[in-house]
């Protein structure tokens, strides 16, 4: 088989491909673009599974980055299990077709136990002291250590939240190079995902993401030579494009108005309580997934969302299998947004009520996504000063509450999840092997079978 690199540029897309990322344009140049026709939901977790076994949600189970676990009445965001994808990943296709071939699995999403050869992802440490140290998970296990005595320790904040840069990144690609010098792997994926956090920070404005797009250029020119000099064919890819927003839409509190959604009371604070609920919303970007308890709503529902401004349309049964969102994991509702609004999570109706996690980076406690983690919040006069004095307190040993998130939706101006209006704002791919090519554009599905003719046609020559 024909050694292949798969880098996966996050948020990459041919309009952005140009002034401010010039080795990619010329790379691509040598080559061809095509765009990925995007499946629904263009979330990080469906597309990254629909890229990797070339079949839609309704087969492969991951409908979202998180959803309803209706056994255990809990709402789960970000789990790391392979065992949660329900059909075949490539590495495993290619394996069956070669006994010596091997993958290595850098930080692309479900990469904890899997029969992946080489495996790292994120995985930090939470301490029964309420501490959060940042680590990561490694298959083989040794790996773990010599990577972070090589490079340091993971950069866990400064790859999600208000915190979020370049050296994230960084370090994923030196750990890729690291591995490809200690294995030699046949197949190597690895997620770059540092666009993702200034599109959606600063919406599509080429003007305010400049430098980012220049530093993930510089990362990529350092890659795909490194991978070249060593005789790798390289794929550049992306999941999603995020489009420009302005309207957040707080799909559960428009439920709680109605009187269809429930919550507890802790200690003043409210929790959302799904079970007890007839009707709550999974928030994941531009997709909504609506749990409806008491099927005799299901109708009121749909009628209630479709008349919210900033809904597109909404997925009944019938709708869902039409796009392949024909899941037990699935809300009884999908609702999707217009291309200008995006959901929250939130579900209190005034901000004293909120729960103490709600200001905080905390990826798995909230019932639904957040972008909004990625600012600090703007009415913190001195907010160094506050985070200096809570780190202070995590350095003695106290416990403590890093609550320096804002709970204004509207600072959010980037989002994704709906199919977006054009090609040119949605998904690539880019390759030096266009003979591998059937047409001018691509579907998700067809990704995984690409990259295996990269491995088989291109390593029989």
């Amino acid at each position: 088989m024909q050694k292949t690199v798969v880098l996966n540029v996050v948020g990459l897309t041919s309009s952005l491909v140009g002034e401010h990322t010039p080795f990619l344009y010329s790379w691509a140049e040598q080559g061809q673009i095509v765009p990925i026709a995007p499946v629904l939901p263009a979330v990080t977790c469906t597309v990254q599974v629909t890229y990797l076994t070339g079949k839609l949600p309704d087969e492969h189970g991951i409908v979202a980055n998180g959803w309803y676990f209706r056994d255990e009445c809990e709402i789960k965001f970000w789990r790391q299990s392979n065992k949660l994808v329900q059909a075949p990943k490539i590495w495993e296709m290619a394996k069956a077709l070669d006994p010596n071939f091997t993958c290595a699995n850098l930080f692309w999403w479900y990469n904890m136990y899997s029969s992946v050869n080489y495996a790292v992802t994120p995985r930090p440490m939470y301490l029964s002291d309420g501490r959060k140290i940042p680590d990561i998970y490694t298959q083989p296990k040794k790996l773990r250590s010599q990577l972070q005595d090589k490079l340091g320790q993971f950069p866990l904040f400064n790859f999600w939240g208000p915190n979020t840069s370049i050296r994230s990144t960084q370090w994923i690609a030196e750990s890729a190079k690291l591995l490809e010098e200690r294995s030699n792997p046949t197949l190597t994926l690895v997620y770059l995902p540092h666009l993702d956090y200034c599109l959606q920070k600063y919406g599509s404005d080429v003007n305010k993401i400049a430098k980012d797009l220049q530093e993930i250029d510089a990362v990529c020119r350092d890659l795909i030579q490194y991978y070249e000099k060593r005789g790798a064919q390289v794929i550049v890819l992306s999941e999603y494009g995020i489009t420009s927003v302005s309207k957040p839409v707080h799909i559960n509190r428009i439920l709680r108005q109605k009187g269809l959604l429930t919550v507890r009371v802790e200690l003043g604070r409210e929790l959302l309580d799904p079970a007890a609920s007839k009707a709550f919303a999974v928030a994941d970007h531009q997709i909504a997934h609506v749990y409806v308890n008491d099927p005799h709503y299901i109708t009121k529902v749909r009628s209630l969302l479709e008349e919210v401004e900033g809904v597109a349309y909404v997925l009944d049964d019938a709708e869902k299998s039409a796009h392949h969102l024909d899941h037990s994991r699935s809300g009884e509702l999908v609702a999707i947004a217009q291309s200008d609004a995006w959901f929250t999570y939130y579900y209190w109706l005034n901000d004293e009520r909120a729960p103490d996690f709600a200001r905080t980076v905390d990826i798995h406690r909230k019932p639904g996504y957040d972008p909004v983690e990625l600012f600090l919040d703007p009415q913190i006069k001195f907010p160094q000063a506050k985070i200096g004095l809570t780190l202070l307190k995590k350095q003695l040993g106290f416990r403590y509450l890093m609550d320096v998130i804002s709970l204004d939706a509207s600072l959010v101006r980037g989002s994704h999840g709906c199919i977006p209006p054009s090609p040119t704002e949605g998904p690539l791919l880019i390759t030096k092997q266009p003979h591998l090519l059937d047409s001018s554009s691509i579907k998700a599905v067809d990704v995984c079978q690409l990259i295996l003719r990269h491995l088989i046609e291109n390593g029989n020559k």
